[in-house]
């Protein structure tokens, strides 16, 4: 089974710049622990539950308080100046939510969504379709597919006599059929002027003409190869995930480039499409560029985060190559060196 049989497809969100309590009261009124932050392109940039909003530390919850207590109020009445506090300026969305989001598109195995809930201790994961946001799987999701599916696995079909002659009977045929159809292919007759052909400066241009528009749709069959080459590959990464045998790979790969002397290791390069805004935040070197990341990357910077940044490694992004003018291809970088 894959992601789209068992997803949720009635996707509760909120906007980056939801404030927190309005988030709060998303997660109470649907009676859910956790909500997809999207952009207004429909692309989630982020998940934020319960313990984003409550805090992590004494700290957090202690400035949260206030609010939570209004969502339990369950309509008593309340002190005006209190009431009134809460609507004091509040963080929003997009301050609390944790990002990059891991994502999975809809072909994704069960089995391998399972791995990368474990890998990530996550309880969810939004699917994904062109980079929008389609529906949400969660542990929930996997635990009645599995159950499902044992309750539903199909009998074997039922062998009939001379199943494989036939097979065998109906090749031949077909083989016989495509060889005589072949016999009677006219052959093509050889056609083009001679020296007795009248020939005209019309008949040049017209050649030359038909040259071009050859030209012209090869290019653009080009052109659109390289736009579908480029999804593909948006698809692969956006569905590809990083195992626990990928990362070590890739940390050895790291290992052997700094006792070359190198001061930072190439640790993916992936289309500008992949990120949520085409690349612009990296090539502008803005702060919150982490936040438009997806699939596979998404995944190799919360990797960076949890494994390599207490231990003061690096994590850049750079835009590497600009065809038309345009991002093209993204490099995620470890940087170790000074």
């Amino acid at each position: 089974m894959i992601a789209r049989d068992v997803m949720t497809t009635t996707v509760v969100s909120v906007s980056p710049d939801a404030p927190t309590p309005d988030v709060a009261k998303v997660l109470s009124d649907h009676g859910i622990s956790a909500v997809p932050v999207v952009d207004t392109a429909g692309a989630p940039i982020g998940m934020i539950s319960e313990g984003d909003l409550i805090g992590r530390d004494e700290t957090d919850r202690e400035a949260r308080r206030d609010w939570w207590l209004t969502l339990l109020a369950e309509g008593e009445q309340l002190n005006p100046d209190f009431v009134a506090s809460l609507h004091a300026p509040a963080r929003t969305a997009r301050d609390a939510m944790t990002s990059p989001v891991i994502t999975v598109g809809e072909d994704a195995e069960i089995s391998d969504i399972a791995k990368l809930l474990t890998t990530h201790r996550i309880k969810r994961v939004p699917v994904v379709h062109d980079g929008r946001i389609v529906g949400i799987v969660s542990r929930a999701d996997l635990v009645r597919a599995l159950a499902a599916e044992d309750r539903a696995k199909p009998a074997p079909p039922p062998r009939t006599k001379g199943g494989f002659a036939e097979a065998l009977a109906a090749i031949d045929d077909r083989f016989l059929h495509l060889r005589h159809h072949k016999d009677e292919q006219p052959k093509a007759a050889m056609s083009g002027p001679g020296f007795d052909d009248a020939l005209t400066v019309a008949e040049f241009r017209n050649l030359v003409a038909d040259s071009e528009r050859k030209r012209t749709a090869e290019q653009q069959e080009q052109r659109e190869a390289m736009v579908k080459q480029r999804r593909q590959r948006m698809a692969e990464l956006t569905d590809r995930h990083i195992s626990d045998a990928s990362w070590r790979s890739l940390m050895h790969s790291a290992h052997q480039a700094a006792q070359h002397g190198e001061k930072e290791f190439l640790l993916l390069r992936y289309p500008s499409l992949l990120c949520s805004d085409g690349g612009r935040a990296i090539n502008s070197d803005r702060s919150d560029w982490p936040e438009t990341l997806r699939g596979e990357a998404a995944e190799l910077y919360l990797r960076w985060m949890h494994d390599l940044k207490p231990h003061g490694f690096v994590l850049t992004a750079r835009v590497l190559d600009f065809p038309g003018g345009m991002p093209g291809d993204i490099g995620l970088f470890l940087v170790w060196g000074e």
